[in-house]
């Protein structure tokens, strides 16, 4: 079936979340589901529709993979224990780390991420909880950038041709795949979501691994969180779509104290858009910049340089990897 999209425009938001909560129950009957839920308004939006179709037959899981923002699977089961959900953090940092060691090419690293979500983690879930299902928050674009060969999306499998029952052993249930971002931060917002979840700027799925140029390893990780930790604090208020740091593979010269300090460059990008399809770079004051810059070489160890990107979309991509 050719999968259509529902434009902002022509959304009904409470209809939508009754046809969706009614399709949700349908479907798993009186079974379980698990749900993956990684703190993005697409996750949190998908993990309340569940929630509501399914009560405690969804058991949902923060999977821990060790390339997160600082502290964000506690702050996300913080949230969702405010709002009654429950949520599960699964610690699996070594079976990422492990499949991510070594590689370099950006698709591979991707699939390698894609394996072990749906293989190895949720795989196992699924078997340990009886559950069928798996519930997760795949939009529009997610869909759009993947077939087109754009990037491909680690959450993307049905529209590829993977059978999940046959390779995973459970059927993926995806409530928001015919919605853009700007279409599910309304229905998040019509479910009750706080707007800290609903209005946050997007994240991608293989999370900082997408913002890491070569092999992702925890010390390079931990780099790339130190720096988003910096973008995020001082361009939040910039009201801009996504903003964000990369960490480049080549070292490059640099100086402290008239010596050769060899060392890190970190990139920043920040965004305006509307749905993700094309972007502009954000014209940021050059007062903004330089604290930027300021403050990533003091506070990240050994980065030298700090560079702003302003390359449209197309042909840049919002993220890097």
């Amino acid at each position: 079936m050719e999968l259509k999209e529902i434009k902002l425009e022509d959304l009904h938001p409470e209809d939508f979340i009754e046809e969706k909560v009614a399709e949700i129950k349908s479907v798993v009957g009186s079974g379980l589901a698990i749900n993956a839920l990684s703190g993005g308004v697409d996750s949190s939006a998908g993990t309340l529709l569940g929630h509501r179709a399914l009560g405690d037959r969804l058991k949902t899981y923060f999977i821990e993979n060790g390339i997160m923002r600082q502290d964000e699977p506690q702050r996300i089961v913080s949230l969702f224990k405010a709002m009654g959900i429950p949520v599960e953090i699964v610690d699996a940092k070594k079976q990422f780390f492990d499949a991510l060691k070594g590689l370099t090419d950006p698709e591979e690293k991707r699939e390698a991420i894609t394996q072990t979500f749906y293989k190895d983690v949720f795989g196992e879930l699924v078997k340990e909880s009886g559950a069928k299902y798996l519930l997760q928050g795949t939009n529009y674009t997610d869909v759009e950038e993947t077939v087109a060969g754009v990037k491909r999306q680690h959450n993307i499998l049905e529209q590829l041709g993977i059978d999940t029952q046959a390779t995973y052993g459970y059927a993926v249930l995806e409530p928001l795949v015919q919605l853009r971002k700007p279409a599910v931060r309304v229905v998040a917002k019509a479910l009750g979501l706080p707007e800290e979840l609903y209005n946050r700027p997007p994240f991608p799925g293989p999370a900082l691994a997408a913002r890491v140029i070569g092999e992702v390893t925890q010390e390079r990780v931990e780099l790339v969180r130190k720096a988003t930790q910096i973008v995020e604090s001082e361009l939040q208020s910039t009201g801009a779509f996504q903003y964000l740091a990369i960490l480049h593979e080549d070292k490059v010269t640099g100086m402290r104290d008239w010596k050769r300090d060899y060392g890190i460059q970190i990139e920043v990008r920040c965004w305006e858009s509307s749905d993700a399809k094309t972007g502009s770079p954000t014209r940021l004051p050059y007062e903004t910049l330089e604290r930027l810059a300021e403050r990533i070489t003091t506070e990240v160890p050994a980065v030298v340089s700090v560079t702003y990107n302003i390359t449209k979309k197309p042909p840049s991509t919002i993220e890097v990897v």
